[in-house]
């Protein structure tokens, strides 16, 4: 039932089950010694209702109404009257607290018309800053099937293969552009590239620390052979890290996920090589490699990073490459990027 505006000023203010007292993100209500509080989270998934609310409190004739409605119910009339506020003023000031949630506004009967009842929901606000999570150690990973190049450039000798048989023609660039290409783990050819595009997901709280590219590779010889040297380089968003000098092609025994069909006399397994750029500089194996750093390979300005496996026809070594996926050669893994976060 309603009550007499004259009976409000003194009714005690009506508790409420702590589920109706407030519904939004970030304004998350609980009792402080008895007291009802809300807990204002600064985080970026609440962060707009909080600042509402922080932004109705930053008024100080909202801070006597507040402070008025501390232990009873009251009309508006009451209210700008007790306070000395038109009541114009005192309404919007009471729009502003029922949006930010600090107060609940009801319209009930009178016995002239109606009237808006209003009561003060909290006793104590804490605001919890933000908290800065710790990045130390995080890592996220992206394998990359060697048939999913975005770009490539290639001189025969070459080819494809996957795990049921050849992809395309042997010794033919056109069968680099196969949609079966997809399907293949074990990719060869005597000069050029291949080019990858791993995601990049950047955002204000993330401070990359470190790249990391690893992949089972080595040198491609008509066959096979276990001395056949070849210069083999690697870049990240067109910064050559440096060039790793493959010993041979391997063919002495079968690689432990070679399929069945494929002939003993073919190239069988690589050498897991671990490329790493920071930002000290570029390192293989963690020797050093070169002085192209994290800051030389402009991350952010995509959202992807471009690596690229390639052999120079002007080397030293021209002596091919072959990329082993996670169904052919030694290493059950596909070409792996690693980004560390500080």
């Amino acid at each position: 039932m309603s009550l007499p505006s004259e009976q409000l000023s003194s009714q005690p203010f009506p508790q409420q089950p702590l589920a109706d007292t407030a519904s939004e993100p970030g304004a998350e209500p609980t009792t402080a010694r008895g007291r009802r509080t809300l807990m204002l989270y600064t985080d970026r998934e609440h962060r707009e209702t909080s600042v509402t609310a922080l932004k109705a409190l930053g008024s100080v004739q909202r801070l006597r109404i507040l402070a008025y409605l501390q232990n009873k119910v009251a009309n508006v009339t009451e209210i700008a009257e007790a306070l000395a506020m038109p009541l114009s003023t005192t309404l919007l000031h009471l729009n502003a607290l029922e949006r930010a949630g600090l107060v609940r506004v009801e319209t009930v009967a009178a016995s002239r018309g109606v009237q808006k009842l209003c009561a003060r929901i909290f006793d104590l606000i804490v605001v919890v800053l933000p908290q800065q999570r710790p990045l130390w150690g995080k890592t996220v990973s992206h394998q990359m099937p060697v048939g999913a190049y975005s770009d490539c450039q290639i001189a025969p000798t070459c080819g494809l293969a996957g795990t049921g048989g050849i992809v395309g023609l042997l010794d033919d660039p056109a069968s680099f552009y196969e949609p079966a290409r997809l399907q293949a783990q074990l990719l060869w050819f005597h000069h050029g590239y291949v080019e990858y595009r791993f995601p990049l997901r950047l955002s204000p709280e993330l401070t990359v620390a470190s790249l990391q590219i690893s992949a089972e590779l080595c040198s491609e010889a008509p066959l096979h052979h276990d001395e056949w040297p070849s210069d083999i380089y690697l870049e990240i968003n067109g910064q050559r890290l440096g060039v790793w000098t493959s010993p041979g092609d391997f063919g002495d025994r079968r690689g432990n996920l070679t399929p069945d069909w494929w002939e003993d006399w073919n190239s069988q397994y690589g050498m897991l090589k671990v490329w790493r750029v920071d930002a000290d500089g570029s390192w293989l194996d963690d020797a050093p490699l070169s002085d192209v750093r994290l800051a030389d390979l402009a991350l952010g300005g995509q959202p992807f990073v471009r690596v690229r496996f390639g052999v120079d026809p002007h080397g030293k070594h021209v002596g091919g490459l072959n990329l082993f996926g996670r169904g052919f050669g030694s290493y059950p893994q596909d070409i792996l990027l690693q980004v560390h976060y500080q």
